[in-house]
């Protein structure tokens, strides 16, 4: 396997002065990454959540180096597009390289630093998760480890900051030709050597030193195994895994739609109605303004109203306790517990297991996980996994929204609006596993250890997501809320009720005002349900309303992700699939209950 650059790795291979960062997955790179560069990126226990990557500055003494965050790999096989990257990172002259091993599951990491050291790159180990090995009952001899590999390891718990300091003090001392340099070898990868090439199955032979090395280097205390490593192990198995699994999902939800609604009917409503929206109408209606541009900054759709009670009230308190949800079940290990159990029903539907992390993560926002798709093995179950979440998986503010507004009726409407979902989704993937053409390979996902989250680490990553929310999302929402301002105020928004009034009222069976959700759900998801909240709905009206809005076409970001990701052809298809989609489904759902009311 010779080195070689591609067109797009120009920028990479003309840097100077670059570390790597490298390691398996779920060894805690990116917390390393956050620690040294005081870049922060969101860290998660769970196989690709680093499919691109980072670089930051990293000072060593005197001297700046960009410090380059690359995908997690077991190997450098050059068999997925993560171990293509790390490659090619490896092939641009880098200065070093800190490795990141994991001290809970020794073996694995030993194997792939093997492979990398056929670079004959100088090299830091930093022996990551000390705690969760001595948890296991595992004690390493750092100093035979060292002399093993040829190079300086590092003790380190990285989410507490323990060993961070020794790391750069290392680096110093190598980088300054100080410290012990690597045991000269021939960079056989580099030369295309068919013996040591990982990708030629001889990495029988890494494994085996692999192992003789932790023979000699671990030992056992004798330790029990703890509460959580049982509790780990249980949730692995069908029982009383799918229970422990299920509870947790429940209660999850519980604490999101619970809480969610809480928030808004205590504190946010009143807010907003009592105290925010009165201070914008003293402060406008003295200046007396034209009655159209005095309407559009505070009238029934103005901006300084719907902004406010839209975005503030009920978007904001689903997205923050989704997030505080979702970053507790990525960094304790529970999702990729979920994905195994669940591995054979998902196989039934043409994807494997492993693709409920990316399905759970569209709970939250589609783009990140349709760029997580990226970890998957075959083109075919990308594009199955992309097209299953556009299709029928809500993003956390618009399923806030759904739920304020449908459970305002009924709970049962709540249920009816998630079944038809559902239905959707499961047809979605039954559909495209029999037309698409291509294979799906079986399930290999590393399984992290079960893990009290680190408070510090977990609060970096609650708040960096929601103010990558506030950055990404908030500027779209105004955009919408101002569209709809000047749509309501202007008369236009008559005008496309009655040119679309076959669609909206003889199909849908919704009011002419209802056209708006149509327009703003182009630009997010969560503004095709916001205006429904005046439009006094009946309860089929709002059902089928909550159905167009849950299977309507991706936001625009979404359309640009799925375009950048695949191509513009695959990014029209999946948005006219479903647009067309939510209007015959909602349209059939209306007149399904029309026909059972005319009966009864």
């Amino acid at each position: 396997m010779k080195c070689h650059l591609v067109a797009e790795d120009t920028r990479v291979s003309s840097k100077k002065n670059k570390i790597l960062l490298m390691g398996t997955p779920n060894v805690g790179k990116s917390v390393f990454f956050s620690a040294l560069t005081n870049v922060h990126v969101i860290s998660s226990n769970y196989t690709g959540t680093t499919v691109s990557y980072m670089e930051g500055a990293y000072k060593i003494g005197d001297k700046e180096y960009t410090l380059i965050d690359v995908p997690g790999t077991y190997s450098l096989a050059a068999t997925s597009v993560a171990e293509e990257v790390a490659i090619r990172f490896l092939c641009s002259n880098p200065d070093a390289v800190l490795f990141v091993l994991n001290a809970a599951d020794l073996e694995g990491s030993i194997k792939l630093a093997l492979e990398v050291m056929e670079y004959n790159i100088p090299m830091v180990f930093a022996l990551n998760l000390m705690d969760v090995s001595e948890r296991k009952g595992f004690k390493i001899n750092t100093e035979l480890l060292a002399e093993e590999l040829g190079a300086p390891v590092i003790p380190t718990v990285a989410v507490k900051g323990q060993g961070i300091t020794e790391i750069t003090k290392a680096f110093t001392k190598i980088l300054e030709g100080k410290g012990p340099a690597m045991a000269p070898r021939a960079c056989a990868t580099c030369a295309g050597s068919p013996d040591n090439d990982p990708a030629s199955g001889n990495g029988q032979e890494y494994w085996e030193r692999a192992r003789q090395i932790v023979c000699k280097v671990v030992s056992r205390t004798g330790a029990e195994p703890s509460f959580l490593d049982r509790l780990g192990d249980a949730m692995l198995r069908p029982w009383p895994g799918i229970l422990l699994a299920m509870l947790t999902l429940l209660i999850s939800l519980g604490v999101v739609v619970g809480g969610g609604k809480a928030l808004r009917a205590v504190l946010l409503l009143p807010l907003v109605n009592q105290v925010i929206v009165p201070f914008f109408e003293r402060l406008i209606t003295p200046l007396n303004l034209p009655p159209v541009l005095h309407n559009i900054l505070i009238g029934n759709y103005g901006i300084f109203r719907i902004s406010f009670e839209w975005i503030l009230a009920l978007v904001m308190p689903y997205v923050i306790l989704f997030q505080a949800q979702f970053a507790l079940l990525e960094d304790s290990g529970v999702l990729p517990r979920i994905a195994v159990l669940f591995d054979n029903l998902m196989r039934k539907l043409g994807v494997q297991g492993g693709s409920l992390i990316q399905i759970f993560l569209g709970f939250g926002c589609a783009v990140p996980a349709i760029i997580g798709t990226r970890t998957a093995t075959t083109h075919k179950e990308r594009l199955m996994i992309t097209a299953m979440i556009c299709f029928a998986v809500p993003c956390i503010s618009q399923t806030g929204a759904l739920i304020s507004l449908l459970s305002a009726y009924s709970a049962w409407l709540v249920v009816a609006v998630a079944l038809t979902g559902f239905v959707v989704f499961v047809t979605v993937g039954m559909v495209l596993r029999k037309t698409l053409k291509g294979d799906v390979n079986p399930l290999v996902l590393e399984v992290p250890n079960l893990l009290l989250p680190e408070p510090k680490a977990y609060f970096k990553k609650l708040w960096v997501r929601i103010r990558v929310f506030l950055v990404e999302a908030e500027g779209p929402m105004l955009i919408a809320v101002f569209l709809a301002a000047v749509l309501a105020e202007t008369g236009l928004l008559a005008s496309l009720g009655e040119l679309l009034k076959p669609v909206v009222s003889g199909w849908l069976g919704l009011p002419e005002g209802a056209v708006i959700s149509l327009i703003l759900g182009i630009i997010r998801r969560e503004m095709s349900v916001a205006p429904l909240l005046g439009l006094n709905l009946n309860p089929l009206q709002m059902y089928v309303g909550a159905v167009v809005s849950l299977l309507y076409l991706p936001c625009l970001s979404v359309f640009g992700i799925v375009a950048k990701e695949f191509n513009v052809r695959t990014a029209v298809a999946i948005a006219a699939g479903t647009t067309l989609t939510a209007l015959f489904v909602g349209g059939l759902m209306n007149h399904i209950a029309l026909l059972v009311q005319s009966i009864f």
